[in-house]
């Protein structure tokens, strides 16, 4: 079963973008490919109880198990040594980015507090979009109780097939996207 979000995607926005830019063939249409998720722990990684919390916030939230990001090298400066674990960090694709996208633009940023938009200017120049949340606890997977002491961030990368930067906010205004400016 289809997403809301991918059916809205195949039958409204492809064909008016295919009319509207007189393009011809429909995968010349941008498109998410894929959401990246990235939890830097932080303190936290080095207490067990607190690991297995974010990991488990992390499985809930994407619905399949995080990549344990670690340390390539030390560096004094900020007290990691090589192999050290720093983060937790999910790729979604199809259904599960479709409904994560879904969950994220219609439940999560409405509760955000003091929540105005996302920022315009946080594209790369290749039509790739990132942003943070500054607690994931916004989710409604995540339990308030459950959730690791302090607040956890979430940091959200939207991959697509747009070339240009303007092409990938004008899709993800299609997809509800909330941008301000």
């Amino acid at each position: 079963m289809k997403a809301e979000i991918r059916k809205k995607y195949e039958d409204v926005i492809r064909p008016q973008w295919l009319e509207s830019r007189g393009l011809k063939n429909i995968y010349e249409v941008p498109m998410v490919t894929k959401i990246v998720l990235n939890m830097g722990l932080g303190r936290h990684a080095q207490d067990k109880k607190m690991f297995e919390a974010a990991v488990d916030g992390l499985t809930k939230l994407s619905g399949q198990a995080p990549v344990v990001t670690k340390a390539k090298r030390s560096i004094a400066g900020f007290k990691v040594r090589e192999h050290m674990i720093l983060g937790l960090k999910v790729t979604l694709r199809g259904v599960r980015m479709d409904e994560f996208m879904e969950r994220l633009v219609n439940v999560a940023m409405p509760r955000i507090r003091d929540f105005r938009g996302l920022s315009g200017k946080s594209f790369d120049g290749r039509g790739n979009f990132s942003f943070g949340i500054k607690d994931y606890a916004v989710f409604p997977e995540i339990h308030y109780d459950e959730r690791v002491t302090g607040e956890l961030g979430l940091d959200v990368a939207i991959c697509t097939t747009a070339k240009t930067n303007a092409d990938a906010k004008a899709l993800l205004e299609c997809l509800n996207f909330p941008f301000y400016e």
